[in-house]
């Protein structure tokens, strides 16, 4: 099957917020066209996701046989470890930071770049681990800005679960969530290990509880891009 394959562009945008250059991975699809509207999928983990989770292939083939709209996917890479825990962590310092800079800054500059729509369906973001964390929180936060969210394997703690419990607009996002059935012992960045399905299944009864629009599966494997890249195909023909 020969299909078209899309461009990754390299961008720079600065951002008050956190007070550094932030680089951006831009996949647009080959058939991109001014002429076209596009729903816009910002990822955490942005170079892994292009990378190990090989999502440009994924978007290539769902386009070329018709299974998805037109998107344009928007990657932005961490630095090292230390920052991605600076900011996707719920208690990291640049948190609170990096949530404004993905609502008031990257946001308005997509706008402005490219021909999405500016409504808060037109936009998902998706992350793993802490990166779907992130995702969600700040989803939570600016679901008028934000109405998609892919969660794989997110990070679970005290924090999370009052966030969405106190969350009320729940009609406002459509949420896609799964976590693996042997994520029993991960390892996290604080050197220990942490037992992540038995909190993500507190996150979902709680998701069913609230009314939330969700798609909900427990997959066969562990914490890694193993079993996260071949789910991304069905997280993308269920948001888009």
């Amino acid at each position: 099957m020969n299909v078209a394959k899309g461009t990754i562009k390299e961008y720079s945008l600065f951002s008050e917020e956190l007070g550094e250059e932030m680089e951006l991975l831009i996949y647009l699809p080959a058939s991109f066209s001014t002429l076209y509207k596009y729903s816009i999928l910002i990822t955490q983990d942005g170079r892994d996701y292009f990378q190990l989770g090989r999502i440009g292939r994924t978007a290539d083939s769902l386009l070329h046989e018709g299974e998805i709209e037109n998107i344009i996917i928007v990657g932005i890479p961490y630095r090292n470890v230390n920052d991605r825990r600076s900011k996707y962590h719920p208690e990291g310092e640049k948190h609170q930071a990096y949530m404004r800079f993905l609502a008031h800054e990257l946001v308005p500059f997509l706008d402005r770049e490219f021909p999405g729509y500016h409504m808060g369906r037109g936009r998902a973001l998706i992350g793993d681990s802490l990166g779907a964390t992130i995702s969600l929180l700040t989803a939570l936060r600016y679901p008028h800005t934000f109405g998609k969210v892919a969660l794989q394997s997110p990070y679970v703690d005290d924090k999370v679960m009052e966030e969405v419990r106190k969350f009320q607009d729940t009609q406002l996002l459509e949420l896609y969530h799964v976590i693996g059935k042997n994520e029993t012992e991960v390892p996290t960045t604080d050197g220990r290990k942490k037992n992540f399905i038995e909190p993500n299944r507190e996150l979902q009864a709680l998701f069913q509880s609230k009314g939330f629009s969700c798609f909900y599966d427990e997959f066969d494997g562990e914490h890694s891009w193993k079993y996260w890249q071949p789910d991304l195909k069905r997280a993308l023909m269920k948001m888009f």
